[in-house]
């Protein structure tokens, strides 16, 4: 059994772009790609990334960045402002990201949850992308689940507990979320110590 979908939103809120809160409901490659970004950056840093990229690439096809000059890539992510604090890592990491993309599902982002035969199927098929770990994995299942209407058998088996941002509806629930997330860190640091690190 494949996964099916619901009348999907028309934007998942996770920038205050339109645009991009657009490209992210519409285009797998460009919600996947988010994902990648989302490291040491802020939410809305890291998901309005698809939608500049393409601003400045003119495109978001996985194979066409896959076979781009890896420098002409990286320029794209240099360019001011940059598209993340760490542009050349995060250039290499979304071309690999499209690679395995171009390779293992033709270019179509939305065959990583398509073709899935249930929840447990699509975890997998997720955590063997380049760039995307257990904690990103499961917040994907939660957005394609409660935001994007994916429909999988065993789906609720691999949702995550805790909220995500699968759980975030509008720009007041993401700032609640990232309160949310602001306050669990804080309250690690005080009990662990440690080097903070940028709320999210």
């Amino acid at each position: 059994m494949t996964a099916t979908t619901a009348p999907t939103l028309e934007r998942l809120p996770f920038t205050g772009d339109d645009e991009a809160d657009r490209l992210l409901a519409s285009d797998p490659l460009a919600l996947l790609i988010g994902f990648a970004l989302d490291q040491q950056v802020t939410v809305q840093k890291a998901f309005s990334g698809p939608a500049e990229l393409r601003r400045r690439i003119g495109h978001l096809d996985a194979a066409r960045i896959a076979a781009m000059e890896p420098a002409e890539l990286e320029r794209a992510f240099r360019e001011r402002p940059a598209l993340h604090r760490f542009p050349g890592a995060m250039a290499r990491r979304v071309q690999t990201l499209c690679a395995a993309i171009a390779t293992t599902y033709g270019g179509d982002a939305s065959r990583v949850w398509r073709d899935a035969s249930d929840g447990r199927d699509l975890l997998a098929r997720l955590l063997a992308l380049p760039s995307i770990g257990e904690m990103k994995a499961r917040t994907l299942v939660a957005v394609l689940a409660k935001r994007l209407r994916v429909q999988l058998p065993g789906l609720e088996e691999v949702l995550p507990h805790h909220p995500t941002l699968g759980d975030v509806d509008s720009a007041e629930a993401l700032a609640s979320y990232q309160a949310g997330k602001r306050a669990y860190k804080a309250a690690m640091r005080a009990q662990h110590g440690g080097t903070p690190k940028p709320a999210r």
